[in-house]
């Protein structure tokens, strides 16, 4: 195999990242204690010393479900901007800290309805669409000072090239001409034949995005001369299997689809597990409460490619395919360095999500590599490598190995299956780590949030999920002591939704596992007539799922009626009566499951008892309302 520059060299490389957010991955992670967080955060962005990212891409909260979660909007309503909710400024402001050099992208899954005006659809008003979009890449400058390199359009949806233009046309009125514009995040077509036929808007767009490529591109895509992305891939349960997919498209993206980033869904696992998509993260953090996380082998194969090349770097023009199977890819700085990714997974050990992998071989093989033009001179390549165990799970992850010599411009390899090599004249590289972190715990059985904190770090409680519609820490102004600070749902009417967002509003807290428990919370609803909120166990379902989610739902109406029902969407009615309560007063709901029967308490005196409940046997806690309403809530306690 010839490495030769003399002939000029291939694309431009635009750096490896990973995605926070689509929807709420990161959500356990901002309360973790240090210095665990601190700790997790070097594993992602600190340069050579674990995933070394050069891009981190985030998600414009919409207060919509995008995938684990709801984000929440910097313009819940469209008299309100905040710049400090939500934790995806705080996530750049640490990614930043650590990699000054760290790219950002911007893009939506769902957006507030007034976006929409009614319409479940944000380009009727394309104006109104791009003003609220620039208004957050203006605001985190101006209060994170943050630098906003990429903006997309709307993930996996259609787009509009009026759209994308008028967006273009925005972001220069407001002195934003250096940022880029990637669309459409979804499939190669029909964005790349627009690109071809429409030459204003291939004028306005700046690189080609699409998800799951699986390592292919189209004619269309190359003959627009754009940068080819990967702007979403992976999404792969992380063990051994997800790291060796992982590896395989690093260096194929680029050798069979000409792409030049590949960016990972999702940055780190840090969401229920039992949600959609669990632990498909480049490492894994779900249990803020115990301090544990785990640093999975995706963190180490990202590192092979990360630590030795940086976006501005080139790739050489070179096949990348191995005889015996498998890939690699050569890079240079066009000042001397010169870095050589291998990889040789195989069919069974590196299987992505999605889409389906057509079968192929692989087998141990020796391959000799001639350094051509100005590569002749390099006497000694460090040597990085990793071997993927899928028998005795004790992989090689990430080792450096004796330097190779270069003898006349050539060197040779034995390469077994399942290893990645980075070759590289960089001595940068480092396999930097920290002292276990403590061992894995279950969420307490035991948990207490009266939500009386003054100025919290975060718009939101810990633990809390929210899974359809947003709830935030709120001050109570008017009231006269008992519920000065408490937790309240924002979202009044249903966003432009990228899932099935329920029609009821849910967060989620607690244990998947639990079973039997008793869950108390002060509740005031604040819609008249039809308002209703309910407190809820053994909750099943969330995420894109959400709108199925089946548990034990105590629900009490501003009409003065309660209901205890099987699952939020309130069609399965196990009992139902009067209550006496009201809106725009406080009351406390206790909901007591053990074994088969469920019973509840109004004001610590009994409503109901005895109801039967069988299905679901186990899952979380939940608080929410009836519909997209005000509501508060306030001294929640699960036991």
């Amino acid at each position: 195999y010839e490495l030769d520059d003399a002939y000029g060299l291939g694309r431009q490389f635009d750096g490896i990242g990973a995605v926070s957010g689509g929807g709420a991955t990161s959500r356990l992670l901002v309360n973790y204690q240090e210095p665990y967080r601190s700790q997790i955060l070097d594993y992602l962005f600190k340069p050579n010393f674990g995933a070394s990212l050069h891009i981190l891409k985030v998600e414009i909260g919409g207060d919509g479900q995008s995938t684990d979660g709801t984000e929440p909007s910097h313009m819940h309503y469209e008299n309100d901007e905040n710049y400090f909710r939500g934790y995806e400024w705080w996530l750049m402001k640490e990614a930043k800290k650590r990699n000054p050099k760290i790219k950002l992208i911007g893009l939506p899954w769902t957006f507030p309805a007034w976006i929409g005006k009614g319409e479940n659809w944000p380009y009727d008003y394309p104006d109104v669409t791009a003003y609220y979009i620039v208004s957050w890449i203006l605001g985190a400058k101006h209060y994170h000072d943050l630098d906003i390199d990429y903006v997309g359009i709307w993930n996996e949806r259609a787009f509009n090239s009026k759209y994308i233009k008028l967006l273009r046309y925005t972001l220069d009125k407001h002195g934003l001409q250096q940022v880029r514009i990637i669309a459409s995040d979804r499939l190669w077509e029909p964005i790349s034949f627009v690109l071809l036929l429409d030459s204003e808007l291939h004028g306005v767009v700046d690189a080609i995005g699409a998800h799951y490529p699986g390592t292919k591109t189209v004619p269309n895509a190359l003959l627009t001369k754009k940068k080819l992305w990967s702007s979403e891939d992976y999404s792969t349960f992380n063990d051994e299997v997800g790291a060796g997919c992982w590896a395989r498209i690093l260096n194929q993206n680029y050798v069979n689809g000409n792409m030049t980033s590949t960016i990972a869904w999702n940055l780190v696992a840090s969401y229920y597990e039992e949600l959609p998509f669990g632990r498909c993260g480049l490492m894994t953090a779900q249990e803020p409460w115990s301090g544990h996380y785990k640093v999975e082998a995706p963190i180490w194969i990202t590192a092979h490619t990360t630590q030795f090349t940086q976006p501005g770097w080139s790739y050489l023009q070179v096949d990348g395919h191995l005889e015996g199977g498998g890939s690699f890819v050569a890079l240079t700085d066009g000042l001397g360095n010169l870095t050589i990714i291998i990889e040789t997974m195989t069919y069974n050990h590196s299987q992505c999500i999605r889409p389906p992998l057509p079968h192929f071989t692989v087998m141990p093989q020796r391959a000799t590599f001639y350094l051509k033009g100005s590569f002749y001179m390099v006497k000694t390549l460090q040597v990085w490598h990793s071997r993927l165990d899928f028998e005795s799970g004790s992989s090689n992850l990430f080792q450096q190995l004796h330097p190779v010599k270069v003898w006349k411009g050539s060197f040779s390899l034995d390469l077994n299956v399942d290893e990645v090599y980075t070759l590289t004249t960089l001595k940068t590289g480092q396999k930097c780590g920290y002292p276990e972190p403590p061992p894995p715990q279950p969420f307490p059985s035991n948990y207490k949030d009266d939500f009386n904190i003054r100025n919290p770090p975060f718009s939101e409680a810990p633990n809390f999920a929210d899974q359809t519609g947003v709830f935030e820490y709120f001050i109570n102004a008017s009231d006269p002591g008992d519920h000065v600070f408490t937790l309240r749902q924002v979202v009044v009417q249903r966003p432009i939704t990228w899932a099935s967002d329920a029609d009821q509003t849910v967060s989620l807290i607690g244990n998947f596992k639990w079973v039997n428990m008793t869950v108390t919370c002060d509740i005031y609803i604040e819609k008249q007539r039809d308002g209703g909120v309910f407190v809820a166990g053994r909750v099943d379902n969330g995420g894109i799922y959400v709108r199925r989610t089946k548990g034990v739902f105590f629900w009490v109406f501003s009409d003065g009626t309660y209901r205890v029902t099987g699952d939020l969407a309130g069609e399965e009615i196990l009992m139902k009566g009067l209550s006496g309560v009201r809106d725009n007063a406080w009351h406390t709901l206790t909901l007591n499951i053990q074994g088969a029967s469920a019973s509840g308490l109004l004001n610590g005196y009994p409503l109901w008892e005895n109801v039967t409940v069988s299905q679901p046997s186990n899952g979380w806690a939940a608080i929410g309302t009836r519909s997209f309403e005000f509501a508060q809530f306030d001294n929640f306690h699960v036991e």
